[in-house]
């Protein structure tokens, strides 16, 4: 695809490819052709790994309390909306293989008002979903320390605060340092830790369907199945589908994109709902609704202890540790490249895209993400970080299904995709009426942040930003 809208690319090192592959740390220019050398495994093996994280230890404690076994049906109908965004989201790529994703597409198809309230609520929304991984990674820690017989003291809650800025800042260090030593990072947490989670899931199915009896606790909770507590829940627990459109990101590196791409998005997220319904499914049937409410954040602990007894903790402990690293690592890298994007287009004040020389990471972004996560994480806020989270991310798939309407209304020159989402305009109609939908689910609480959010990124655009012309825009 040549004759894509020229305009300023989101440069540097691509915000996820690093999770899984290593990639070239070179600033990409408008003008460079990206070399096609990733297929449909690579692809998939992205997509997977950036969804496959902290969400699936933190969350099943949480959605399980609330709705019990009725939890499968929360993360299915999160798993449905990810594939009614994921295939607007392939043609958009495959029209404009560029860096930033979401953000690129909705400021060329709605314009910099729409583009600078997307760019910049990416960033809080990935600052709000880091620090909830690095709670997630201090509650893990905690529960480590305390199966390896280390006094936790009178003050947990501090502690897990502590530990989650401590690890904040060596992620957000490691990230200024270079790239590749993140990806290094990441791409070992992610092998070990889905090795590790189909062999529990293999356990745990076993249970799950009475060949091997765990001796489940009693419980008087009964499952709530019930449409609006699972749509709640389904909007709580959104946060782990957020990785999935980040491919996108990667679409000028794809061969045959036409193709693969669509087939990469959709089969991660087939893939990691099925894990995460399985996951959720088995926590259920090893426990009821008040045994999880009771283990709350990090209830998988006690659902491995009793499936394997204290083996069976330590895996899912380490499991634990190692998704909530890899969310956080990655997210903060995210982060960082979202700042970055938005600087280079203008949105932001151009220093924010400056280049560390030494390391050739963007250094300046890199702190601008890495302050407010240390800053949030240190709340503990688990279920408000997620849920704002959640409701920003939905904001933008919402305006990537209304940004393929708007352009294929408008049939740009340049406009020439490898591959067109089937049935007109139903499916994007439908993925950004869901995207929405979803949001009027959460906690009011949840709601009145995002909106915040919002209103600031707005109110910047008119203070800031308002003058800012985007190439390639409608």
């Amino acid at each position: 695809m040549s004759n894509e809208p020229s305009g300023s690319n989101i440069e540097g090192d691509r915000p996820v490819a690093e999770s899984v592959v290593e990639t070239a740390e070179a600033t990409i220019t408008d003008d460079a052709e990206l070399e096609r050398t990733l297929g449909l495994t690579g692809g998939l093996a992205i997509g997977i790994g950036t969804m496959i994280g902290a969400g699936i230890f933190v969350f099943p404690g949480l959605a399980g309390a609330r709705v019990g076994t009725a939890a499968t049906a929360s993360f299915a109908v999160g798993g449905v909306i990810a594939l009614l965004v994921a295939l607007p989201t392939s043609e958009l790529a495959t029209a404009m293989p560029k860096s930033g994703g979401g953000y690129y597409f909705i400021s060329r198809g709605l314009g910099t008002l729409a583009g600078t309230i997307v760019g910049l609520s990416l960033w809080l929304g990935l600052v709000f979903a880091t620090a909830f991984y690095l709670v997630g990674l201090g509650l893990y820690a905690l529960d480590a320390l305390a199966e390896i017989g280390i006094a936790i003291g009178a003050s947990p809650g501090l502690l897990v605060s502590v530990l989650a800025v401590l690890f904040g800042i060596g992620f957000t260090v490691l990230n200024v340092t270079g790239t590749k030593n993140a990806a290094k990072l990441q791409n070992g947490i992610v092998a070990l830790l889905l090795s590790m989670l189909v062999a529990f899931l293999a356990f745990g199915m076993l249970e799950a369907l009475g060949f091997i009896d765990a001796d489940t606790p009693p419980g008087e909770a009964a499952n709530v199945w019930e449409v609006v507590p699972i749509m709640s829940v389904a909007a709580l627990v959104f946060t782990s589908y957020l990785g999935f459109a980040q491919v996108a990101t990667v679409a000028g590196e794809m061969k045959n994109p036409g193709r693969n791409l669509p087939l990469t998005m959709i089969g991660s997220v087939l893939i990691v709902t099925a894990m995460y319904v399985l996951t959720i499914f088995v926590a259920t049937s090893v426990f009821t609704q008040d045994a999880l409410a009771a283990a709350g954040e990090t209830a998988m602990v006690e659902v491995g202890r009793q499936l394997l007894g204290p083996a069976g903790a330590l895996v899912i402990i380490v499991g634990g540790l190692l998704a909530t690293m890899s969310s956080a690592n990655a997210s903060i890298l995210s982060t960082s490249r979202a700042i970055y994007g938005v600087s280079k287009d203008a949105l932001l004040p151009r220093r924010a895209s400056r280049i560390n020389l030494r390391y050739g990471t963007p250094h300046v972004a890199l702190g601008m993400a890495g302050g407010p996560v240390i800053v949030l994480a240190a709340t503990r806020q688990v279920q408000l970080l997620a849920e704002v989270a959640s409701f920003l991310h939905l904001i933008m798939y919402g305006l990537i299904c209304v940004a393929l309407i708007a352009i294929r209304r408008d049939q740009p020159e340049w406009y020439d995709p490898d591959f067109r989402v089937p049935g007109g305009p139903v499916i994007p109609v439908i993925g950004a009426l869901a995207s929405f939908g979803l949001i009027a689910f959460m906690n009011p609480v949840s709601i009145g942040v995002g909106v915040a959010v919002i209103v600031l990124t707005a109110g910047w655009y008119f203070y800031y930003a308002r003058n800012v012309k985007l190439k390639g825009a409608l």
